[in-house]
């Protein structure tokens, strides 16, 4: 089929097959659908093409015209997840170059074709979870060549998993369907809470073998007959008084126990009564480490002496870099207190091994049950990149979880810019910050890549929540945490919330990482503390204003951080990346640059000029050379910490949000540092 219609044609021909469609107010006649920063809303663009449509969350029903799609000739992903479209599952396999497709958490119903992905040959990744469809897995799954990521999860999907071998296939979740039959051998390699929810399943990940299927016998005698009744009754008697024997030996334990649980559940809250102090009340970060242990071995007695209680018996690791280890070695840990927020604390452990790992205990982690929660965090985990810090264990709780990460010596930028006045600060020059920038902005275009199908892939960037590693090597941490928390709790506990169109009228989209990012890009030019990681309306700067009034005013060459102030040949390029800035932060999302146009800007800035800026060598990567990450910390948190100085001595009295009897920020819980 040839195109017979234009780009813009196409896309305003597939809004007018959609109801609903307000969120797509951007979709105009007369506009270009990708020109740098006024592109239309939830398009991806590369070379002046539509790439990738992401129209997840935008509220939209109706049917897809997927005769439009093809008018886009370079279109290699459609993402409409969480949205209410209904009916079969559109005709996506008419597009044989999409890589993606991502069609989760809607309402699609009825039975998929088998050989529907069979001219699919370019697909890695396949989202169909949470729908109504049913009939059998497409056999047709096992013909693509390189598929990656399969997720056909809470869907009603019956019949035997068909036998997909792909080597490359890395993420698969099939649980809460009515599938029967063995496991195929090719995906033993998944754990048994990927298959979980389909009660005729059987096999090595579940861990209970497969019936051999009955071979037909010729026909016995009636006395072979008559002697195989007489067994089978004998033996079912046996049966019967075997269970009566253990009822009776259960009911005369059950008083017993009940007294001991009497006494355990007093001796229980005795004990969380006691341990459950808060840093900011006692000043003993050491008792609230504390309680850490004291709450995870009362739970951890909770779960075996109750089977399913409100906390797993161990960790679930999702990624083994730093070896596998398990709760009774967190358990056993020494450790410290590192900050904490409106939605958790963070804590540092070095377990008996010396390994030292951060422990992040999240409260509003509570959208996803069990499994869902399971396959995000695998997700997540996942992901490679050298600018992205992973999880490596998570615990599972109904009203709390447990997020574990390696632990970074060096601490956030957040604490670099604004805390620490000592030699890491001074090697915050110039080259090192455009390096910090660009490295970030790596790493923001490799989740916005890889987490397409999410309304905002990381949802929370913001300075605290970039690590440094010893040669400055940013590393993204807190990403993805969008489907995990309950919608009410989104909008105080990610940043991405305060972008203007989130916070005044509840829209989010890519574009709120957007303003993100461009927050952070003006703190690093600026050295200012942000009044947007505020919740309240005292302390910090509004960079935003400041900076926008100073471009008005031709005096952008004040703004910058005397720290980088005195390479004066350098001073075109931050200028070019100050308007960078200024551009991901316009108030208007239609007028704000897109992610991947933002990180094309920023790595054309270079250092250029000036001695100092020669002398300095912006470094690889030695992401694998080190073995402690993710200092998250408070500044009252690191006055505690041996080796990174106190911060009493530190002159912090310049910003408004300090406590003047004291020189520590505010304990004001509207004030964060460390934890979202």
């Amino acid at each position: 089929m040839g195109s017979s219609l234009t780009e813009s044609e196409a896309l305003l021909k597939l809004k007018s097959s959609f109801t609903k469609a307000g969120a797509l107010n951007s979709w105009v006649p007369g506009s270009l659908p990708c020109k740098g920063e006024v592109g239309w809303d939830g398009l991806v663009c590369s070379n002046g093409v539509v790439t990738d449509i992401r129209l997840g969350g935008f509220g939209l029903s109706g049917k897809i015209d997927v005769d439009a799609l093809l008018e886009l000739s370079d279109l290699r992903s459609i993402s409409i997840m969480s949205n209410n479209f209904s009916g079969p599952i559109p005709e996506f396999n008419r597009l044989g170059s999409l890589r993606a497709i991502y069609l989760s958490r809607n309402r699609f119903s009825g039975e998929i074709p088998s050989d529907y992905f069979a001219n699919m040959g370019s697909l890695k990744k396949v989202y169909l979870s949470s729908n109504m469809f049913t009939g059998n897995i497409p056999s047709s799954l096992a013909q693509i060549p390189r598929l990656s990521e399969l997720l056909l999860d809470n869907n009603q999907f019956n019949g035997t998993i068909p036998s997909i071998d792909q080597p490359t296939l890395a993420l698969l979740n099939v649980e809460n369907n009515k599938l029967e039959g063995a496991i195929p051998s090719s995906l033993a390699k998944f754990n048994a809470s990927t298959f979980e929810g389909n009660v005729g399943l059987c096999g090595e990940p579940l861990g209970n073998e497969c019936n051999v299927a009955a071979v037909e016998q010729p026909a016995e005698s009636k006395n072979s007959n008559t002697s195989k009744n007489m067994i089978i009754g004998i033996v079912v008697a046996v049966a019967v008084l075997l269970m009566i024997i253990v009822v009776i030996i259960v009911r005369s334990r059950k008083k017993k126990r009940d007294e001991f649980d009497v006494l355990e559940h007093e001796k229980r809250n005795s004990e969380e009564h006691v341990v459950e102090v808060r840093v900011s009340q006692s000043g003993s970060s050491r008792r609230e480490a504390d309680s850490i242990h004291r709450k995870g071995s009362s739970s951890s007695r909770r779960g075996s002496n109750h089977g399913k209680g409100n906390m797993a018996v161990d960790l679930v690791m999702v990624n083994n870099e730093k070896g596998v280890f398990g709760l009774p070695d967190l358990m056993r840990a020494s450790a410290e207190v590192l900050g904490n927020g409106s939605s958790g604390s963070a804590y540092k452990a070095v377990m008996a091994n010396g390994v030292a790992v951060a422990v992040k205990r999240m409260r509003e982690m509570n959208a996803l049950g069990k499994d869902h929660f399971d396959a995000e965090i695998r997700q997540l985990a996942s992901l490679q990149h050298w600018n992205i810090l992973t999880p490596l264990a998570y615990h599972f709780r109904k009203d709390e979880k447990l997020l574990v990460y390696e632990y970074i010596p060096k601490g956030s930028l957040l604490y670099l810019l604004h805390g620490d006045r000592g030699p890491s600060h001074a090697e915050l020059n110039w080259p090192t910050r455009l390096k910090i920038v660009q490295g970030i902005a790596e790493g923001m275009g490799y989740l916005h890549t890889e987490l397409a199908y999410s309304s905002i892939p990381h949802g929370n960037l913001k300075s605290s929540n970039i690590l440094l590693s010893p040669d400055f090597d940013p590393l993204l941490t807190d990403y993805g945490f969008f489907p995990l928390i309950n919608p009410l709790d989104a909008a105080h506990a990610l940043f991405a919330f305060k972008a203007p169109e989130a916070a005044n009228f509840g829209l989010i989209s890519p574009k709120c990482d957007v303003y993100s990012l461009g927050i952070v890009i003006l703190e690093i030019l600026t050295g200012k503390y942000p009044s947007q990681y505020l919740n309240s309306n005292k302390g910090g700067t509004d960079v935003v204003e400041w900076v926008n009034s100073a471009i008005a005013e031709h005096r952008q060459s004040e703004l910058f951080d005397p720290e980088i102030a005195s390479s004066r040949n350098s001073i075109g390029e931050m200028k070019k990346l100050l308007h960078i800035g200024a551009a991901c932060t316009e108030s208007d999302p239609d007028q704000r640059l897109d992610m991947m146009e933002a990180i094309r800007r920023i790595e054309e800035v270079q250092v250029e000029g000036g001695q100092e800026d020669r002398t300095m060598n912006v470094l690889p990567s030695l992401r694998d050379s080190y073995e402690d990450i993710f200092p998250q910390i408070t500044f009252e948190a690191r006055n505690s910490y041996d080796g990174l100085g106190g911060l009493s001595r530190t002159r912090l009295e310049s910003h408004s949000f300090v406590s003047q009897s004291s020189g520590r920020p505010s304990t004001d819980d509207n004030f964060v540092f460390a934890i979202p």
